[in-house]
């Protein structure tokens, strides 16, 4: 039998029940029953589970996942493939129209002379986001840290350069992906189909 391509999995759902949408993303990614698959948040500051970093684990196995939501959608990541559980995976979805009319000071010069509108920024301010939850540490590390380079599709980062994709699933919507490089597929349940 033929092993699954390693992938970024996101699916974009409605806000709502994102606990049990992340349980059946999980379960298909990983090919089992939704019975077999666990997840939640822990926080590693003060080990609180009602908020922090999302976990889960399909039949015993740790699966990577990230979850992001703006605007009344979520966004669930799940890693596929067997040989994938160290993968560090990180994203953010955000709406360009909130990220424009936010009061933002999270650019460097050379990010700001790159930018060429509230497109632009939004993406940026979305890898940034989408690095951090890959690190581990999200905004409690400062978003300045992290330098974007939309054209290349990479970000610098604690002294390493890092692949980030960047997908538009619906118009003024942002998705970034930071997970090593990983090929990621999209499934958006919110935005109809256009045709």
């Amino acid at each position: 039998m033929a092993r699954p391509t390693p992938a970024v999995l996101v699916t974009i759902v409605p806000s709502g029940d994102d606990r049990e949408a992340l349980l059946a993303a999980v379960a298909s990614a990983a090919a089992v029953d939704v019975a077999a698959v666990h997840a939640g948040r822990t926080c590693p500051h003060c080990g609180s589970t009602d908020h922090g970093r999302p976990w889960a684990t399909a039949a015993g196995r740790a699966v990577p996942v990230s979850t992001a939501r703006t605007g009344g959608a979520t966004a669930l990541a799940v890693v596929r493939g067997t040989a994938v559980t160290d993968v560090a995976l990180g994203i953010d979805l955000e709406q360009v129209a909130r990220v424009a009319a936010a009061p933002l000071d999270a650019f460097g010069p050379a990010e700001r002379r790159g930018l060429g509108g509230d497109a632009d920024r939004a993406a940026a301010w979305a890898v940034k986001e989408a690095v951090l939850k890959r690190d581990g540490r999200g905004l409690r590390v400062d978003p300045t840290a992290v330098a974007v380079d939309l054209e290349r599709s990479v970000a610098r980062f604690a002294g390493r350069v890092q692949p980030v994709t960047v997908l538009w699933p619906a118009p003024g919507t942002v998705l970034a992906v930071a997970a090593g490089g990983l090929p990621v597929e999209v499934e958006d349940r919110v935005t109809p189909p256009v045709g």
